[in-house]
């Protein structure tokens, strides 16, 4: 579903049609674009906070949607991101947690 989505973004890009939400996107530029992405990933949060699946599932769609949008609009395709996520697949996390700020 995501690569039908990425094409379909990608072929807004080079083949604009009228009226299309993607295209007001790509018209407006990329602070628009991260705006959106911003936006819904607040979203996603919200919903999950609120523990509503159906709002967790619409938002989410919303997020990868712009998402993808930001993909295409960057030059990046799915299959770079797919080839970070192989590379960092079975990794043991590094991630610790940081030292509490005790200086003021």
């Amino acid at each position: 579903m995501l690569e039908t989505l990425y094409q379909e973004a990608k072929s807004r890009k080079t083949n604009p049609k009228e009226g299309s939400y993607t295209n007001y996107l790509y018209d407006k530029g990329l602070d628009k674009i991260l705006k959106k992405v911003g936006e819904e990933a607040t979203e996603v949060v919200i919903a999950a906070k609120n523990q509503d699946k159906a709002e967790i599932a619409n938002e989410t769609a919303d997020l990868l949607y712009h998402l993808v949008v930001l993909l295409v609009e960057s030059g990046v395709g799915l299959d770079e991101v797919e080839s970070v996520l192989i590379n960092r697949q079975g990794k043991q996390s590094k991630t610790q947690d940081r030292a509490a700020i005790t200086d003021y």
